[in-house]
């Protein structure tokens, strides 16, 4: 059985350092690039056999659970704007560096002709070579989120989302059915949905303030 994430950290507890010197590099791009989108990005694992969060048992039985010990997967990647709830997302068999490729060039088709200001963790997919070099082909640049502090990335938010309404406790006919599923529940909020959803109206929000004062919607 999976039980829903237990997250003990509030951003506010971030070093002030670390949260400050994102925001001012954030500041000074788009004083460098006034037409720049600013988007946060996140990949996740969609399985066949979903995760099993409750089960019913008879009294004093203990519940049985078979497994089959082979689960087909898909790897979802998402991105997010932030200001306007703008969202993209691809699928892929795997979590490659040739599969966050796919993704870059679907978010330069997205924004043509401007500026992308892309923040993401740091998996060795984004940080790849090949990766970088391409995001600079493209005109995004990529900024990296320090290292376990996944609450700051608000598509990490919108999965588990997703997760609760679309995958837990169901089982689809393939694991492309369930890819497909999670696809259209994602791209089918409304922009004001998946902003909440995501955290980014939120009081507490991390880009709160640069997104108010320093960045018209997009």
């Amino acid at each position: 059985m999976e039980t829903t994430p237990i997250r003990v950290r509030d951003c506010r507890t971030l070093p002030g350092a670390e949260k400050g010197g994102l925001v001012r590099r954030l500041k000074r791009l788009k004083a460098q690039l006034p037409r720049a989108v600013l988007l946060v990005m996140d990949s996740t694992v969609l399985r066949w056999f979903p995760p099993l969060r409750a089960v019913w048992a008879p009294v004093g039985q203990q519940a049985v659970v078979p497994i089959s010990g082979q689960n087909a997967k898909r790897t979802l990647w998402g991105a997010i704007n932030p200001r306007s709830g703008k969202r993209v997302v691809t699928v892929s068999k795997r979590g490659r560096q040739e599969d966050f490729m796919v993704l870059l060039r679907a978010l330069r088709a997205a924004y043509p002709g401007r500026p992308i200001l892309l923040v993401l963790d740091q998996a060795s997919c984004h940080t790849a070579q090949k990766s970088q070099r391409l995001a600079a082909r493209l005109g995004i640049h990529l900024l990296l989120l320090p290292k376990q502090h996944s609450e700051l990335n608000c598509m990490d938010h919108l999965w588990r989302h997703l997760k609760e309404h679309v995958s837990a406790n169901r089982q689809y006919s393939s694991v492309d059915e369930h890819a497909d599923a999670a696809v259209l529940w994602v791209l089918g909020l409304s922009p004001e949905e998946a902003l909440r959803k995501a955290g980014c109206l939120a009081k507490g929000f991390w880009l709160r303030d640069l997104l108010e004062n320093f960045w018209r919607p997009t």
